[in-house]
């Protein structure tokens, strides 16, 4: 083989050589890469999971009174808590302070206590029993009017 001739052929074998060289450098990078993005991703992922939300203990909607006088809640929406709430006569959980304030309201001089107390010695007095219409003019409306005023 003559020279110029042996050079042409180590040209073609070193761009041989270089193109498997470089594919195989190619998939070693390729697959070191791979190992980077799948732990990078790992790390991710583990910080993206969603975490469970946290349980309220502020009480809301309808029976939020209830739920928090019962113990299941803290506090509702407005801000109660357990000591500021309390059963009423009728058995609706209620605020103290609005309790306080209906009782202290009803029994006051310019109250509607003194026409329920009337109302009652009137229909003793006549002896009326069951619902009986409390209508201006009438038998019972009289007598309580007389107690009322005196």
């Amino acid at each position: 083989m003559t020279l110029p001739m042996k050079k042409a052929a180590m040209k073609v074998a070193m761009k041989a050589t270089k193109k498997v060289v470089k594919k195989a450098m190619k998939k070693v990078v390729k697959k070191a890469m791979k190992k980077a993005m799948k732990k990078a991703m790992k790390k991710v992922m583990k910080k993206a999971v969603k975490k469970a939300m946290k349980k309220s203990t502020i009480a809301n909607g309808k029976r939020r009174k209830v739920v928090v006088f019962r113990g299941t809640k803290l506090k509702t929406s407005g801000g109660l808590k357990r000591a500021d709430l309390i059963k009423s006569k009728t058995g609706k959980v209620v605020s103290r302070k609005a309790s306080a304030a209906g009782k202290k309201a009803y029994a006051s001089i310019n109250s509607i206590k003194g026409w329920t107390d009337a109302v009652q010695k009137a229909r003793k007095v006549l002896g009326v029993k069951g619902f009986v219409a409390i209508k201006k003019g009438s038998a019972l409306y009289n007598a309580a009017k007389a107690i009322y005023s005196a």
